[in-house]
């Protein structure tokens, strides 16, 4: 389960590190993209330590690529349009799907809100950062204003669907915790209150085409704010985890033809629910 505070917090500067791209009125459905982005703000980039060419191969591994243009060929293909939430900053600057406390268990390998190591678990940050900063500036506003988006499409339809759309490498990388459990085509991440077995059963026969697909492995869960966890039903969340050699060139590299094919796909599965 992924979930957040939208606990709000004064900033120092107006953040615009996401965008929330409107979809038709009377759309549910928010495709929720937080891993697509390469971009660091420089001076978060001085509180990093590996060198430029280090950094850039850790971006080439950490980073979700051509999701975001996933999810936007995905929305201009669907009969009604979905809402899309879309970070554009780097997990390296803040994860906004980690718990920014004790509950994450990825801090367990200094990957929590705020990494303090790589996926190679090397060093990324010192060790004793001081996480407060970028919490207060990029992690808080974030779960607010996806709370918020969230609201909005209560508001105006009765009920919001989050599908928040992922993609992880082909082979597993040193700071996964669940690394030996099979990596599917297609990984489908669910909650078992906010995930229905109708919407799953959605998910699987939209991508059908794409190849196998996998419950909760080597993924689990998705992101819903904690405003609605666990006590609104109306809220229905789903996490497409994507294997990135059915797209793309690894690490880093440039999206192939399969790009159209899992958009296709999740424009099926947004049509359908």
């Amino acid at each position: 389960m992924i979930a957040h505070d939208a606990t709000d917090t004064p900033l120092e500067q107006p953040v615009t590190s996401f965008d929330l791209l409107p979809g038709a009125p009377d759309s549910p459905v928010l495709l929720h993209v937080p891993h697509s982005s390469r971009a660091i703000p420089d001076d978060v980039r001085a509180g990093i330590v590996l060198d430029d060419a280090g950094l850039e191969r850790e971006l080439d591994h950490i980073t979700d690529a051509h999701t975001a243009e996933l999810a936007e060929r995905a929305a201009a293909l669907c009969g009604l349009r979905p809402w899309r939430f879309v970070n554009r900053l780097s997990r390296l600057v803040v994860d906004p799907e980690r718990f920014p406390d004790e509950r994450e268990e990825m801090a367990a390998v200094g990957m929590g809100a705020v990494y303090t190591r790589t996926t190679h678990r090397a060093g990324l940050r010192p060790a004793d950062t001081d996480p407060e900063p970028l919490l207060a500036r990029y992690f808080r506003p974030y779960a607010k204003a996806m709370t918020e988006a969230v609201a909005g499409r209560l508001a105006a339809t009765g009920r919001a669907v989050i599908i928040d759309v992922h993609s992880y490498p082909t082979e597993p990388l040193p700071y996964e915790l669940h690394g030996t459990v099979p990596r599917p085509p297609v990984c489908l991440g669910t909650d078992a209150f906010h995930t229905p077995p109708a919407l799953t059963e959605a998910a699987r026969e939209a991508f059908a085409g794409c190849g196998e697909t996998g419950l909760d492995s080597p993924f689990a869960g998705t992101y819903v704010p904690l405003d609605f966890h666990g006590t609104d039903a109306r809220v229905g969340a789903l996490m497409v985890e994507i294997r990135r050699d059915t797209y793309m060139t690894e690490p880093g590299g440039p999206a192939g033809a399969g790009l159209d094919r899992l958009a296709t796909a999740l424009a099926r599965l947004v049509d359908t629910v």
